[in-house]
C-alpha cells in the first residue's frame, strides 16, 4: 500500500498539464500540488497492522526538531 502511494506521488509529479488556460489551468496546477503532497506524505508513512487495525504514522516534525 505504501509503495502504491509512492507511485501515485511520482505519477502526479510527472503528469502533464492539459491544454487549458486561465482559471482552469490554475485550478489544475493547484490540485496537482495538493494531490502530490497527500500521496507523498502517505508514501513516507510507516505502516503497522496489529489485530486487523492499520496504523499509518507520519512524522510532520521539521528535520531540525527530529534530532
Amino acid at each position: 500500500m505504501i509503495s502504491r502511494f509512492q507511485e501515485r506521488a511520482k505519477a502526479v509529479q510527472n503528469r502533464g498539464i492539459p491544454p487549458v488556460e486561465g482559471p482552469e489551468r490554475r485550478a489544475f496546477v493547484e490540485r496537482a500540488k495538493i494531490d502530490y503532497m497527500d500521496y507523498a506524505m502517505l508514501g513516507d508513512a510507516k505502516a503497522q497492522l496489529v489485530d486487523g487495525i492499520l496504523t499509518l504514522t507520519i512524522d510532520l516534525r521539521s528535520e531540525s526538531s527530529k534530532d
